[in-house]
């Protein structure tokens, strides 16, 4: 599955520079240290953090996209800069593990 096709099952593009990127895997958790080490190439990260960090962690760990899950929203300049590192941010207002499911039914 890529990352475009998650916008047809109620996914909200924020930032899409990339949306042709598969999906292999979801990583959840907000540790952004912890993230750092065990996020794997290609996963989609559900996390509810926004701040600038979150950007670099998934450039350096090369997800596939960040989930911004319980509706939260990341800042316009933030967004500029996922773009300018050509990180895919999409969001969910549904609850972290709800999303985690719907991931976990789609990937399979």
């Amino acid at each position: 599955m890529t990352v475009d096709e998650l916008l047809e099952h109620g996914f909200e593009a924020v930032s899409l520079p990339d949306g042709s990127r598969e999906i292999d895997g979801v990583y959840i958790g907000d540790l952004l240290s912890w993230v750092m080490g065990r996020a794997q190439m290609d996963n989609a990260w559900i996390t509810i953090m926004t701040n600038v960090n979150t950007i670099a962690v998934a450039s350096l760990t090369d997800t596939s996209c960040v989930i911004l899950a319980e509706g939260v929203e990341m800042e316009s300049d933030l967004v500029e800069t996922a773009r300018q590192k050509e990180v895919n941010i999409l969001s969910s207002s549904k609850p972290i593990y709800e999303t985690a499911v719907q991931l976990s039914q789609l990937l399979a």
